[in-house]
């Protein structure tokens, strides 16, 4: 039996896109192996968001490739972002790769590997003296209804929660950012079908789903009508929420335009809604902002955050943040760091801005340097890893619903679980017996960002 190895850069989109993936070569009768070092297809699924992910890719797969150079007969892979943005340019950068599949084109990574895997192998025995390489696919076209292809799941043992990729694509083309380049433009899967799909979770044993899109609040607004006042993606939170054994929903990432009062109101009547959101801001500069192309203002953004807060009383929010935009000035820096004072994020995602190649911001005036972009990298952590661990610290010594998800990555003789409020809980358990359920572990210690509780007796 053939095994593959998928390796996974970026987002939780990827590691969907990756389960899909890997889906595909099961039922085509591999294994997923853990390990590349006994692989006969590696694949790298890529992003592109940042410059670093991308050499990481690079790096990465080019390690692979020299520790198995004695195993002529393996397909070497790239999906995702980074395979859609520089496509042909790939193989010359990576002589020995074998295919790269864009962002449109993960339905048909399996069949492109396993042919050319097949085709090796029966050439190798009929000539082992044969080099097996020379035979590429690169496919970054784009496709009506890929997004749609995107639904299927591995099936896991006390699985206590899982992604749901409910679109693709973005419309906003904000001045940093290529993921329209990479994603294409949007499009959402019916309500119907992402129903089912949840549906078939809950009756595997999962207990939450985090629906997922690129800008998720914008779920179906080319596509589907508003009924009652109330936009495609609440109606599709009200149809998931009907659904029985799901017992928490999640969604990610929302952005300001479109954050709209019908999905406010939806926390006060859906019990089923986690209480947390992760909202970018990017700035607080209004300046910034616009030179971002990010079509708000500061003020707005605040006025949503604090309709949440009163919709949903205690609401954890994260967000976030790139400081040192081009053009960013001291004052600039400064309102973003009053905005975080004033919003007191849960956390936030700090990133320094990095260059993109053909977005609007790389050619930009105003580069600042790279240590002045450090210094306010470090200097804004500093303010939100002060509010988040007073905001932790004051969770000890009280009680809270978790949801176990198993062994913890960090001490596999521990479990993990998280809060509604995302917050990580790690605790002693019987591994068999708490999986998958959702538990009052009353919280004893807080180390800054992880929380440690126990179960009381009675459990």
């Amino acid at each position: 039996m053939p095994k593959v190895y998928i390796k996974t850069y970026g987002c939780q989109m990827n590691e969907r896109d990756s389960e899909q993936v890997a889906r595909m070569f099961v039922e085509g009768g591999y294994t997923v192996t853990p390990t590349e070092k006994d692989a006969d297809a590696v694949l790298i699924n890529t992003c592109s968001v940042r410059d670093q992910a991308e050499q990481k890719a690079l790096g990465k797969m080019g390690s692979m490739m020299h520790a198995g150079r004695d195993r002529r007969h393996v397909v070497y892979g790239f999906m995702g972002c980074m395979a859609q943005s520089r496509g042909e340019e790939l193989f010359k950068a990576v002589p020995s790769l074998d295919v790269v599949a864009g962002t449109q084109k993960y339905h048909k990574v399996f069949d492109y590997v396993d042919g050319i895997l097949k085709r090796r192998l029966e050439a190798r025995m009929d000539d082992p003296s044969l080099s097996l390489r020379g035979e590429t696919v690169c496919d970054i076209e784009a496709e009506e209804g890929s997004q749609n292809t995107i639904r299927d799941h591995i099936p896991k043992a006390r699985e206590a929660s899982a992604f749901v990729s409910i679109m693709q694509g973005c419309n906003m083309r904000c001045s940093f950012c290529i993921v329209p380049d990479t994603r294409g433009r949007e499009r959402g899967r019916p309500i119907a079908e992402i129903v089912g799909e949840v549906r078939q979770l809950a009756a595997q044993g999962v207990k939450e789903v985090t629906l997922l899109g690129q800008i998720v609040n914008l779920y179906g607004r080319t596509e589907f009508p508003i009924i009652g006042g109330k936009s495609p993606f609440v109606q599709l939170l009200e149809a998931v929420h009907e659904v029985d054994g799901i017992e928490r929903i999640r969604f990610t990432s929302p952005h300001p335009i479109g954050y709209r009062d019908d999905l406010v109101a939806a926390f006060t009547y859906l019990p089923k809604l986690c209480s947390h959101i992760h909202f970018p801001m990017q700035s607080g500069s209004d300046r910034i902002l616009k030179e971002m192309r990010r079509p708000y203002k500061n003020a707005k953004f605040v006025e949503i955050c604090e309709k949440m807060k009163a919709a949903r009383p205690g609401i954890a929010i994260t967000t976030d943040i790139i400081v040192g935009f081009p053009g960013e000035t001291e004052e600039d820096f400064q309102s973003t760091m009053n905005t975080v004072e004033r919003l007191q994020f849960d956390n936030a995602f700090v990133f320094r801005y990095s260059k993109r190649r053909n977005t609007p911001a790389a050619e930009m005036d105003g580069q600042l340097s790279e240590e002045e972009k450090e210094s306010r990298n470090q200097r804004l952590l500093d303010v939100v890893n002060r509010i988040a661990i007073e905001k932790n610290a004051a969770l000890v010594g009280t009680r809270q619903q978790i949801l176990c998800e198993g062994p913890s990555k960090n001490n596999p003789e521990r479990l993990s679980g998280r809060t509604s409020h995302n917050k990580i809980v790690i605790f002693e358990g019987d591994p068999n017996r708490h999986t998958g359920q959702i538990l009052d572990i009353h919280i004893d210690e807080s180390t800054g960002f992880t929380l440690y509780g126990h179960l009381p007796i009675t459990m």
